[in-house]
């Protein structure tokens, strides 16, 4: 989970766990791309449009895309949502509020 907002990343992460997954937080890109550097098992990163750092969760998600092709990756915003051309290949985009029925489906639907 890449969530700059607290509240939004507790309410994130329960969905993730209620999935059946073990959530993995960060607060920004670049604290995502320190993780996923360190960790080999995660499969899927779900990550929040606009957020402060070196990188949007655009840009991060073209750089997991490049460096860790088998990650899924499921892209959210509050704002405009993006032109679907300008996401990576298989990457999701759910928009915010996110409805938790569809959260949890698209998870599970993408787990290995």
């Amino acid at each position: 989970m890449v969530e700059d907002e607290p509240l939004q990343r507790m309410d994130m992460c329960d969905l993730v766990e209620e999935a059946g997954f073990e959530a993995v937080l960060a607060r920004d890109a670049d604290h995502a791309i320190a993780i996923l550097t360190g960790r080999l098992d995660i499969t899927i990163v779900f990550t929040d449009i606009d957020m402060p750092g070196s990188m949007n969760g655009l840009k991060l998600a073209a750089a997991i895309r490049e460096r860790w092709p088998p990650i899924e990756i499921i892209i959210t915003t509050a704002g405009l949502a993006p032109d679907l051309s300008s996401l990576p290949a298989r990457a999701i985009f759910l928009p915010k509020p996110l409805v938790p029925d569809d959260a949890i489906r698209t998870l599970q639907t993408l787990a290995p």
